[in-house]
C-alpha cells in the first residue's frame, strides 16, 4: 500500500485514525493487497480513499471513470460514495490491463454489494478510452487516473472529452516520491519526465482550473471549465 509522502509512521497512523473507519470490504482489500508484497505499493492509501469519496460528493458524481484499477480499493471507495448519493443508478467504468488484479477487485466489490455498478474494460487504456468517449463523452462527473505514467498525457486528453463542464479529473503519484523536483531524474527517467511535463501542461492549460496537492504521493486535480 502507498503512504502519504513525507509522513512518518506516527503521523500516518494519526491521519488514518482521524478519518472515518473503512468498511469491511475496504479493510479486506487493503490487508490482502498488502500481503501481495512489493506490488502492493500500487494501491492507494486509506486517506486517499477518503479524499476520493469527498471529491465524488463535492461534484455529486453519478458517472465516473477510473484508469488503473489494480485490486479495486479506489473504485470501491468512489462507488460507495456515489451509491450513497445516487443509489443504484451510479456507475463506474474501470479501465485496466490485468484480469488477475481486477479479478481480486471483483470479490471486494461483491462483498460491498456494488459489483453490478462497476463495469470493467480490460485492455489497452488508449483503446478502451476511445470507445468510452464514443459512448459517454461529456457525461462523466469524475475521472481518477492511476496507471502507466507515460500514458498520463493521453489519458488527460481523453478525460477532458469524457468530462462534463465542472467535472473533475485526478492524477495519482504526481510527486513520484519527490523525483519530479530532481532535474537529473527528469532527464534520465521517462516516467518522471512524463509526470513533470503533465504538471507543467495542466498548470498552463486554459481549459481547466487546477491544484497540485501533496496528498498521498501527490494528487493533481483539474476541473473542466465550461
Amino acid at each position: 500500500m502507498s503512504s502519504s509522502f513525507g509522513l512518518d509512521a506516527r503521523l500516518t497512523a494519526y491521519v488514518r485514525d482521524a478519518n472515518r473507519a473503512e468498511t469491511p470490504a475496504q479493510q479486506r482489500c487493503r490487508l490482502e493487497t498488502d500481503a501481495m508484497g512489493d506490488v502492493a505499493v500500487m494501491q492507494i492509501s486509506p486517506e486517499q480513499g477518503a479524499f476520493l469519496q469527498l471529491c465524488a460528493r463535492l461534484v455529486q458524481a453519478r458517472t465516473a471513470v477510473e484508469i488503473g484499477v489494480f485490486t479495486g480499493y479506489s473504485a470501491l471507495a468512489t462507488m460507495l460514495a456515489m451509491r450513497g448519493i445516487h443509489g443504484p443508478v451510479a456507475r463506474l467504468y474501470g479501465c485496466d490491463i490485468s484480469d488477475d488484479y481486477t479479478g481480486r477487485a471483483r470479490s471486494y466489490w461483491r462483498e460491498a454489494g456494488i459489483d453490478d455498478q462497476i463495469e470493467l474494460r480490460i485492455g489497452d487504456a488508449r483503446e478502451t478510452l476511445t470507445k468510452l468517449v464514443g459512448e459517454i463523452a461529456g457525461r462523466v462527473d469524475m475521472v481518477f487516473i492511476d496507471a502507466d505514467k507515460t500514458g498520463y498525457d493521453a489519458y488527460y486528453e481523453a478525460a477532458l472529452l469524457l468530462l462534463r463542464p465542472g467535472g473533475l479529473v485526478l492524477f495519482d503519484n504526481v510527486l513520484w516520491s519527490g523525483s519530479v523536483a530532481d532535474p537529473d531524474r527528469c532527464a534520465a527517467d521517462a516516467d518522471t519526465a512524463a509526470l513533470k511535463a503533465l504538471a507543467d501542461k495542466i498548470r498552463d492549460d486554459a481549459r481547466v482550473d487546477m491544484a497540485f496537492t501533496t496528498i498521498g504521493d501527490g494528487i493533481l486535480m483539474a476541473i473542466k471549465r465550461a
